[in-house]
């Protein structure tokens, strides 16, 4: 009687800490998502994403290039996004980091109208929702890194003042933007010409006189560029090189380059 009492109190701890090892791993899975979703995401990735972005996610859907254009003597491609990388330009995220629902749901709804990345919005919400959580089985990324916390995006009331703008341009020389960017924005400096992207293929200094970026005029997508970084694009974050203040001056000035400026600040 005593043996078999111990053989269940032993047989009770092993089933216990195999509970505990069980929801331990779905806890420490943040992108952990149900097979319906999935199944869901699939269908809409299929009837919206698959001519692009490819079966695979790799890119490599019939589409192929998604536009080639020449400028300043060089030949510019466009190609879709490939999942497969993990790879994300477009983050509230440190570099190096995968980007949160938020950020992903973001480009879905709005697209990349510069990039030719056409907005979902007239997809239903739950549906883009599904086909994010599909998106990340392209990249084992999704499993193996942690998540990280997105940093915050405030706008300070200062935003776009003379003061401000000044600042900026001080920093846009003493930071060296213009070695990419030229002197007034046009893309033209001196190393505008050496950029490759992760792939290795040939991309272009942003011409902030031609207008928007590729998420719009935001003055907070301008920020997020400079504090995350474009992952795989060449430019870098300035999160640990530049105070989260002087990156907001920054932003001013590039304000000003873009031609976005309030009336009553340009005019100064």
């Amino acid at each position: 009687m005593k043996h078999n009492s111990t053989k269940l109190k032993t047989a009770a701890v092993f089933f216990f800490l195999a509970l505990l090892i069980f929801f331990a791993a779905v806890a420490g899975n943040t992108y952990a998502t149900d097979q319906k979703t999935l199944e869901l995401g699939k269908k809409v990735f299929e009837s919206r994403c698959i001519i692009c972005h490819g079966n695979k996610g790799d890119g490599k859907g019939l589409m192929g290039i998604v536009s080639r254009f020449q400028k300043k003597g060089s030949v510019q491609t466009i190609y879709p996004r490939d999942f497969t990388t993990g790879v994300f330009r477009f983050r509230t995220t440190s570099t190096g980091c995968l980007p949160t629902d938020d950020d992903l749901m973001r480009v879905v709804t709005g697209g990349i109208p510069r990039a030719y990345m056409p907005s979902q919005a007239d997809v239903p919400l739950n549906e883009r929702k599904a086909v994010i959580q599909y998106i990340k089985t392209f990249s084992k990324r999704w499993k193996e890194d942690e998540p990280c916390k997105p940093f915050p995006v405030k706008k300070p009331a200062w935003l776009a003042s003379a003061d401000s703008v000044a600042k900026g341009k001080r920093i846009y020389k003493e930071m060296k933007c213009w070695e990419c960017h030229g002197e007034t924005g046009k893309g033209d400096g001196p190393k505008a010409e050496l950029q490759k992207d992760d792939w290795g293929d040939k991309i272009l200094a942003f011409d902030f006189t031609t207008g928007a970026l590729k998420l719009g005029f935001a003055p907070e997508n301008v920020y997020t560029a400079y504090t995350a970084g474009l992952d795989g694009a060449g430019m870098p974050s300035y999160e640990d090189s530049m105070k989260e203040e002087d990156r907001w001056h920054l932003v001013s000035f590039t304000l000003e380059l873009m031609g976005r400026l309030p009336v009553k600040t340009a005019g100064k």
